[in-house]
């Protein structure tokens, strides 16, 4: 839903591979099931064969089976840039991943992304397999180690850092290509980073070029945000609509919907 909903307010019309079904609310996942291998792919190969594709981004894989499939399809169809979005964990730690899943995502899929989006944890994860030495590898060496696996930039979010700003830093092969300084917002949120990646993914899609994409995406990111709302008892959800609400409206209205087809809103 943050990707539907952050890709739908820029103006871009998403086509949904399901990889995993979570049982979820505001507060955390409860568990997860990682849908077929066999049925992600053919989810994903019949939307591409059928329909113009502009960029991917893909979120949480679910299984080792699926990120398989997943780099399979990027490597037929490299043309089409891939926006990827590590999903380990959750933010109270649940573990949404297999243990191995970091380094098949190294072997497997960082050769065919175009930009991956990660929070400094994950950078660090992905950058060594030493739980030693991930601790304390600098980000700008993490980003340069994913980048040694292929791929052309890494966004590396400060969100997760203890610094009275959050910092977001974009790498290339080059080394550091620019860094965005925001104010640290209070509270905590489910969705930020689905946000920004899908934010930057639907920029892309629109024609905009890497850099002008990555500023865009994080002030969008940042309005919603600062106009984010806790319609549950757990964390606060960001208001990817936000510029669509009145100004006295606090809280968008809510609605669940059971249908056999995907859900027409949850606004």
């Amino acid at each position: 839903m943050a990707d539907l909903l952050a890709l739908a307010s820029l103006g871009c019309h998403s086509l949904p591979v399901i990889t995993a079904m979570t049982v979820q609310d505001t507060a955390g996942v409860q568990s997860f099931q990682a849908v077929d291998s066999e049925l992600v792919d053919e989810q994903a190969r019949f939307i591409l064969e059928d329909i113009k594709i502009d960029a991917i981004k893909v979120g949480m894989v679910g299984s080792i089976e699926n990120l398989a499939v997943i780099a399979e399809i990027a490597s037929d169809y490299p043309d089409i840039p891939l926006i990827l979005e590590p999903v380990f964990s959750m933010g109270r730690g649940e573990e949404l991943a297999p243990e191995d899943l970091a380094s098949a995502m190294r072997e497997l899929m960082l050769p065919h992304t175009y930009l991956v989006v990660c929070n400094s944890d994950d950078a660090r994860k992905l950058g060594s397999e030493d739980p030693e030495e991930q601790e304390d590898l600098p980000l700008d060496a993490a980003a340069q180690r994913m980048l040694q696996y292929g791929g052309e930039y890494v966004l590396i979010t400060g969100s997760h850092e203890k610094t009275a700003k959050v910092i977001n830093t974009l790498f290339s092969r080059l080394g550091r290509v620019h860094s965005d300084s925001r104010e640290r917002l209070p509270g905590s949120f489910h969705g930020a980073g689905a946000t920004l990646a899908s934010a930057i993914a639907g920029a892309m899609a629109n024609g905009a070029e890497m850099l002008v994409a990555v500023q865009e995406a994080q002030e969008y990111t940042f309005q919603a945000l600062s106009q984010a709302f806790r319609p549950g008892m757990g964390f606060l959800i960001p208001d990817r609509l936000f510029w669509a609400r009145p100004p006295a409206e606090e809280n968008p209205t809510t609605v669940i919907e059971f249908d056999e087809q995907a859900p027409k809103s949850l606004q």
